[in-house]
């Protein structure tokens, strides 16, 4: 089952930046004053509307699944700030984490066989 977030962020145009030029997203206009990034199936929606008063702040990390990641972590490599750097994971996953344009975590995983 796919899987769409609403995320809040501070500037719709830094976030469209972010997301076309350094990570390689298709990044579109969507409903209501919104931002699309899409990646590989995986896709976010960003609003700089307080759709949250009073609810906690995002915690966590956002995770997508990639085909290639060695070769996607070379491409973003100095383009963004590197959470921790490309890994083999304990878990199975070869994968590495950054840190978005607004403070949300991402990480970018590729299953091991």
């Amino acid at each position: 089952m796919p899987l769409t977030l609403l995320l809040h962020c501070r500037d719709l145009e830094e976030t469209r930046e972010f997301y076309q030029s350094a990570l390689g997203f298709n990044v579109f206009d969507s409903a209501e004053g919104t931002l699309t990034a899409e990646k590989q199936g995986g896709r976010l929606i960003f609003t700089r509307r307080d759709l949250w008063e009073g609810s906690p702040g995002f915690s966590g990390t956002i995770y997508f699944t990639i085909t290639d990641a060695d070769s996607y972590f070379a491409s973003v490599q100095g383009k963004v700030a590197v959470a921790w750097p490309i890994q083999d994971m304990s878990y199975g996953s070869r994968e590495f984490g950054i840190k978005d344009c607004n403070g949300y975590h991402l990480a970018f995983q590729q299953q091991q066989a």
